[in-house]
């Protein structure tokens, strides 16, 4: 990648990291290759706008580049490494290829490091073999929250155009890093592959939400269920399970079901808590305002009493 990474993803360099977050999760939304699978020049940009999050979105390196000790493909600048490895060299010795190198193995060294990545697997440098483990590859990937929940395996296809299937463990949490051990990039000579790592964002559920491995829910419920209870049908993770409402439930009311949260590792799965929501119908008819006359002359239920006595 040569372009400017902040001009990739749209950004300042005064940009913050959770500024360049989110730009970067809207340019991967719109770009991914498997949204058009058949448009090379998409996944190009895919792959430069990945390239850029991956410099911009590690604070360290993104440090190091706004410093120009590295490039815009993340690589060490040879002249700044070359300036590193003399700087510290007493002066009038500080640029002398042998100082402190120990003589020409040193140096086969140090030129192996410069120009080692431009060889090829099994590469000589200065009649040596070079072998080194391959980069570290960074990834972001959205799933969606019941895949997180309950895990899965997903196909996807990474920046570099490869499909690799990748195993979503039960529980995973919004943030959670994946290590994929030998899917990066390729070793140098008889070197390892560097590993992967995907970074997995969890998107939002329409009605679940998750507090570490406790699952909340808002359940409406009718005017006649509060007051009568009943036996209604709730949704979970695992499935639609029949609940008892007790008589005289109140809005913001909590009832719990036990083991119907999250289950991740080898601990017990966590609860449900779902929270009571009195609905009314949109249109109001004589009978149920009759009947809510007759209560309200009786009853003479105050339950805004506790509140009063606290602010006067």
């Amino acid at each position: 990648m040569t372009e400017d990474p902040y001009k990739v993803l749209g950004v300042s360099k005064t940009a913050t990291q959770d500024e360049i977050k989110k730009a970067y999760r809207k340019l991967a939304k719109k770009l991914h290759p498997d949204l058009h699978p058949d448009d090379p020049d998409k996944k190009a940009e895919f792959q430069a706008v990945s390239a850029a999050n991956d410099l911009l979105g590690d604070p360290e390196k993104r440090k190091r580049f706004d410093a120009g000790e590295i490039d815009a493909s993340g690589q060490e600048r040879p002249e700044r490494q070359y300036y590193h490895q003399y700087a510290g060299q007493d002066a009038g010795r500080r640029y002398d290829p042998g100082a402190g190198m120990g003589g020409a193995q040193d140096a086969s060294d140090l030129f192996s490091e410069l120009f080692g990545r431009r060889q090829q697997a099994g590469g000589r440098a200065y009649g040596q073999e070079f072998h080194a483990r391959g980069a570290d590859a960074r990834y972001h990937l959205e799933v969606d929250f019941m895949d997180a929940a309950k895990g899965t395996k997903r196909s996807v296809t990474m920046p570099d155009g490869k499909a690799i299937e990748i195993t979503i463990p039960a529980g995973l949490k919004d943030g959670q890093t994946l290590r994929l051990r030998g899917k990066g990039g390729p070793g140098f000579g008889k070197g390892p592959a560097g590993d992967a790592y995907v970074t997995v964002a969890v998107r939002d559920h329409p009605v679940f939400v998750r507090d570490g491995d406790t699952i909340e829910l808002e359940l409406p419920i009718t005017f006649d269920e509060a007051v009568l209870g009943a036996k209604v049908e709730v949704p979970t993770i695992s499935g639609a399970v029949a609940m008892s409402i007790p008589k005289g439930a109140s809005s913001g009311h909590r009832l719990r079901l036990k083991g119907k949260g999250i289950a991740s590792g080898k601990g017990p799965a966590g609860d449900q808590l779902v929270r009571l929501k009195i609905m009314l119908p949109d249109k109001i008819d004589a009978q149920m305002e009759e009947l809510a006359m007759q209560w309200r002359d009786h009853a003479g239920f105050d339950p805004r009493k506790e509140l009063r006595r606290a602010t006067t």
